[in-house]
């Protein structure tokens, strides 16, 4: 199933790098930037969640929540958060529920080999958890653009 604007986003529920449970309906009233990318501690994926972090101020005053997944495990998380000092949760979906349910986990191609991976995309929701806007085309660099 392909999800559009307009829909009910999933809701969720898994730990994040301390441990915390997070869920979607906990976070009704807020707009949630929920982010999927391929794995901790990449040059993109670095990019991207560092750029969330310096407008994290910005994104907050806007009543935006950016919450990250991948299918890294708990200490793998913990460790990319501490090493470049992420405001907001990353959440484990070493299962890949939440990624298969936003659509996200995907044949994939890279050098000729194709294999099952997380496609970056990040999914605007809003405060009554319907989705607003969908970014398949991520700049990681200017990320945090792309969600205001």
């Amino acid at each position: 199933m392909t999800l559009t604007p307009g829909q009910p986003a999933p809701d969720f529920s898994a730990p994040d790098q301390d441990g915390n449970l997070i869920s979607l309906h906990a976070l009704r009233g807020h707009k949630v930037a929920l982010y999927f990318y391929p794995k901790d501690d990449t040059p993109g994926c670095t990019a991207q969640a560092c750029n969330l972090r310096d407008h994290h101020e910005e994104l907050t005053a806007r009543n935006i929540k950016v919450i990250g997944v991948s299918i890294n495990d708990g200490p793998t998380h913990k460790k990319f958060a501490l090493k470049y000092e992420l405001p907001f949760p990353l959440l484990v979906d070493t299962d890949k529920t939440i990624a298969e349910a936003y659509g996200v986990w995907q044949e994939k191609k890279n050098y000729g080999k194709t294999y099952m991976g997380t496609v970056r995309t990040t999914f605007l929701i809003d405060e009554q958890g319907v989705i607003e806007k969908i970014i398949k085309k991520v700049d990681t660099k200017e990320h945090a653009a792309q969600l205001v």
